[in-house]
């Protein structure tokens, strides 16, 4: 325990400091406030509308698959180093592993984690169909405009 104790007298020293340091501040310091100093700091830049809307949660998923790919790159690297001596019981683990990290990455990418875009209608193709439509009706050509006729059919 005598190895512990200098350990512990600088944790206890630490504590007391930022203690003291906190209720000082607290005490002495002068209270002018002004909203100036109470807005938020935003780089010198006065804010001129309000705060942006929390970030989507597919981007902490998206995140949350990163440290995922990270966690099992760093169990795979000692199986793949030294694979001879940790058998094929560690095979089997790293088989067992990949399985259930991949079940729970289809399963996130199949609920739309990876969907960062406007969400899409399906579109009905009945009226995509018709015989009206032809290529001439239904692209458009760029940069033909205050052209005569005659150059632009093509």
């Amino acid at each position: 325990m005598g190895q512990y104790l200098p350990v512990v007298a600088l944790m206890v020293l630490a504590v007391l400091f930022g203690a003291l340091s906190f209720f000082a501040s607290g005490l002495l310091a002068p209270r002018r406030p002004s909203a100036a100093k109470e807005a938020p700091y935003e780089c010198g830049i006065v804010p001129s509308r309000e705060t942006p809307e929390r970030f989507p949660v597919t981007f902490y998923v998206v995140a949350m698959l990163f440290i995922m790919f990270d966690i099992e790159l760093i169990f795979i690297y000692p199986f793949a180093v030294d694979r001879a001596y940790l058998g094929s019981f560690a095979f089997w683990e790293m088989i067992a592993f990949s399985v259930v990290f991949f079940s729970a990455f289809v399963y996130v990418v199949a609920r739309g984690a990876l969907d960062w875009g406007p969400v899409q209608r399906q579109v009905k193709m009945g009226s995509a169909l018709s015989a009206e439509r032809t290529s001439t009706s239904t692209i458009r050509r760029v940069g033909l405009e205050g052209r005569p006729e005659q150059e632009t059919a093509a």
